[in-house]
């Protein structure tokens, strides 16, 4: 029987590597690698392991994941106040889902490395000029011409950079005060508060510091709490672009074995998730947790296959299912992988990611999601979960914290007509603080009923 060789972080290099750019220079990239491979570490093992516990508690039910963020980051866009604002906002929704549904949860942003995006397409028009499609600022500009288009590998050392920015003002904000439950009125923004959400949200901020009051009074010591006082933001992204993955693999000191320093988690996509491609190759090695994006495409055979090359050693939080299926097809098509999953024996995490099939282009040219069919599709992940005895364990959505207008609907209705008022993201339209928090208040209840 011929002896398999031993993974390296390189393996993936004698795979089909779909969705990859076409480097004009493959000595410029190489040397980028070698820069990349000797800078410090973004994260660390002992924290992914930490990510992975509390990834587990969510499989058995005992936790529920927020998985929450940019589209595509912006190398403009990485001042305090942004980072500030993104955290706000998924802040706000934890504290609106762990109340409403009285469980634990895990929030994992997409942040400090989505700087790329996987295209249907090779090419788009920009004013009737056809131009290579933008797949995110680590690989080139977004600058609609055929030469801000050429890919840079220099781009990849300036996301690293910008990924050690952010991960630092992630840190201070989270451990520093800013994240501590008696700020929790703080995290509601301005042109927020005055609207039927943020009044919403004030009523469960007010329900929490009583509760906080309360504890003091009958003598229980909140000063070395440390839960009450610092909370855990994981960082995640997709792990797209292979030669920036590729040398910040590192091997772990205490356990000898290989982790991911890009982010806690990373998932593969709904176009690279092939069994024999080189993407689920590069996750099989690493011990991070790792999500894979499952599309209606899915077949129960071709999931479970999935799975056993994702998790072949079954554990629980390793492996976090990502459906998205549409508002109008989940029902009829998640509830046989859900089975067959089931049957397989693999602890898997299901999460619902209502946002990338639900997405269609107006009249004007705008890509952009209706909040109801985001709605919709969250409601029949958790009709599906419930008719065949499984937990709706997560959500994974598209949002911003600043007041954009990017998708239809919601409670203070964001018309087509106003679509180009604040138009901002750089590839797909994410939901805006007001329609984040009205998710996160109907999400509760759906954990509630669950």
């Amino acid at each position: 029987m011929a002896m398999t060789e031993p993974w390296t972080p390189s393996s993936w290099r004698s795979l089909p590597a779909l969705q990859q750019p076409e480097w004009p220079d493959p000595g410029a990239v190489d040397a980028v690698r070698e820069r990349l491979g000797q800078l410090p570490p973004l994260v660390f093992a002992g924290e992914a392991r930490a990510l992975l516990r509390s990834l587990g508690e969510a499989v058995e039910g005992r936790a529920f994941l927020l998985q929450a963020g940019d589209c595509a980051e912006s190398f403009r866009n990485v001042s305090a106040v942004a980072i500030r604002e993104r955290l706000k906002v998924l802040l706000q929704m934890s504290a609106v889902l762990t109340y409403g549904a009285t469980l634990p949860v895990v929030k994992v942003g997409r942040i400090a490395g989505q700087f790329t995006k996987p295209r249907s397409s090779l090419t788009e028009k920009v004013g009737g000029v056809e131009i290579p499609s933008f797949r995110g600022h680590a690989i080139h500009s977004d600058e609609p011409t055929p030469e801000a288009r050429v890919p840079d590998p220099e781009r990849m050392v300036q996301a690293y950079y910008q990924a050690v920015s952010t991960l630092n003002l992630l840190r201070a904000f989270t451990k520093g005060g800013f994240a501590d439950l008696t700020q929790v009125h703080t995290w509601n923004q301005e042109f927020v508060a005055s609207s039927l959400e943020g009044r919403r949200y004030e009523t469960i901020a007010n329900e929490i510091g009583r509760a906080l009051r309360f504890m003091q009074a009958i003598g229980i010591d909140l000063g070395d709490e440390r839960s009450i006082h610092e909370v855990d933001v994981w960082t995640s992204h997709e792990a797209l672009l292979l030669d920036y993955e590729e040398p910040l693999v590192r091997r772990d000191s205490t356990t000898g074995h290989w982790y991911a320093c890009s982010a806690h988690f990373l998932w593969v996509g709904e176009r690279t998730r092939q069994l024999d491609g080189a993407h689920v190759e590069f996750l099989t090695g690493v011990e991070n947790p790792v999500g894979a994006k499952i599309g209606a495409a899915a077949t129960p055979d071709e999931l479970v296959g999935l799975c056993e090359r994702l998790n072949p050693d079954r554990i629980p939080g390793r492996l976090t299912l990502v459906t998205r299926f549409g508002a109008d097809r989940v029902h009829d098509l998640l509830p046989p992988l859900l089975r067959a999953v089931r049957e397989s024996g693999i602890p898997v995490l299901w999460a619902c990611d209502p946002m990338h099939a639900n997405t269609f282009v107006t009249p004007s040219g705008h890509k952009t999601r209706r909040f109801d069919d985001v709605l919709r599709e969250i409601e029949g992940f958790f009709a599906a979960h419930r008719e065949v005895g499984s937990w709706p364990g997560g959500v994974h959505l598209e949002i911003t914290g600043e007041n954009v207008t990017e998708c239809l609907g919601g409670s203070e209705e964001v018309l087509e007509e106003q679509l180009d008022h604040r138009y901002e993201t750089l590839c797909d339209p994410r939901l805006n603080v007001r329609q984040s928090l009205d998710l996160a208040f109907r999400v509760a209840e759906l954990m509630r009923a669950a």
